[in-house]
């Protein structure tokens, strides 16, 4: 009996920890933030810089909330950026003509309630399961990951 006292605390940590865990990454459904350390058009100058450094193509920067306050709205801030590089890209919309629902890449940059900054994006292996798509195929599009950490620090 002594022994299940020690033990319990445990096995309910590891429970709420595990099903935190989990919670964020279903809840999600594949989408991937990152906090950020700066404001929001910052986070986007930074991406921006960091894109264009490595010769990804910015295809578009969208600022929502601007566009919200023209049509005499509020909103958080808001950017989204939709960037790629076509030989990374292509071989995949070629294998799989559906996966460009979801290229360009994106990254949204948003604020909370809380007033923190955010950097989201579709996780690679969410991508790579939603096409059905091979590792070698999905390869190129892995460093969205380390743009984002850069980026938020």
């Amino acid at each position: 009996m002594a022994m299940k006292r020690l033990f319990l605390p445990f096995v309910l940590a590891f429970i709420l920890m595990f099903t935190e865990i989990m919670s964020t990454q279903a809840a999600d459904n594949g989408i991937i933030s990152v906090q950020s350390h700066h404001p929001v058009a910052e986070t986007a100058d930074k991406l921006e810089a960091l894109l264009k450094s490595k010769s990804i193509i910015v295809f578009a920067r969208l600022d929502f909330a601007a566009d919200a306050q023209k049509a005499g709205l509020t909103m958080q801030p808001s950017q989204l950026l939709i960037f790629g590089n076509p030989r990374a890209g292509t071989p995949l919309m070629q294998a799989i003509p559906t996966a460009a629902l979801d290229l360009p890449l994106k990254v949204l940059i948003w604020e909370d309630a809380d007033k923190k900054v955010w950097l989201s994006y579709n996780a690679v292996d969410y991508l790579q399961a939603r096409h059905h798509a091979s590792d070698a195929l999905m390869k190129p599009l892995a460093g969205v990951a380390a743009l984002v950490e850069a980026v938020a620090q």
